[in-house]
């Protein structure tokens, strides 16, 4: 098992809530958390917005910022885990979305770029990865390293 254990015991620590909106993993973030027994205490739930619609609707993202920058892009990672923060109405929020392949690719943006996303209190940023591997092993490790950000951000609460 990864970080979702230790991410569990912080957030339980910290009394935080987690919810998560995810696109090219496909769930696969909910269901790594969701393996940890007493998940139901922090994780508060997920949306999986695979589509632009979904995305607008449900979630809050712009139209204009899905037609200027694209939904892959630092720019709509970053709207939908602040709108799934809203939406979930949990304290930490995580987003994904990216190109798991083997298409899908377009100019300047290749199969296995996928964008990560971490709305909290304090704000919202975003991080960029570039996988090599096949649609399987790009979304899982899109799902780990969103899974390393999150809790590599919940030790520095630690520290704060």
């Amino acid at each position: 098992m990864g970080p979702e254990r230790e991410i569990g015991e912080l957030l339980r620590r910290k009394g935080l809530t987690l919810g998560a909106v995810e696109s090219a993993t496909g769930g696969l973030i909910s269901h790594l958390i969701t393996s940890v027994p007493g998940s139901s205490d922090y994780f508060k739930g997920s949306v999986t917005s695979y589509s632009n619609e979904v995305k607008i609707k449900l979630i809050g993202v712009r139209a204009e910022t899905l037609e200027r920058y694209g939904s892959v892009s630092p720019q709509v990672v970053e709207e939908m885990a602040a709108g799934g923060r809203k939406v979930l109405a949990v304290d930490i929020c995580l987003a994904d979305t990216g190109i798991a392949g083997p298409g899908g690719a377009t100019p300047g943006k290749a199969v296995g770029l996928f964008y990560l996303g971490l709305a909290h209190r304090g704000g919202v940023s975003s991080r960029n990865h570039e996988f090599r591997g096949s649609r399987a092993r790009n979304k899982r490790s899109a799902a780990e390293a969103a899974l390393s950000w999150l809790r590599e951000f919940l030790l520095g609460l630690e520290d704060a």
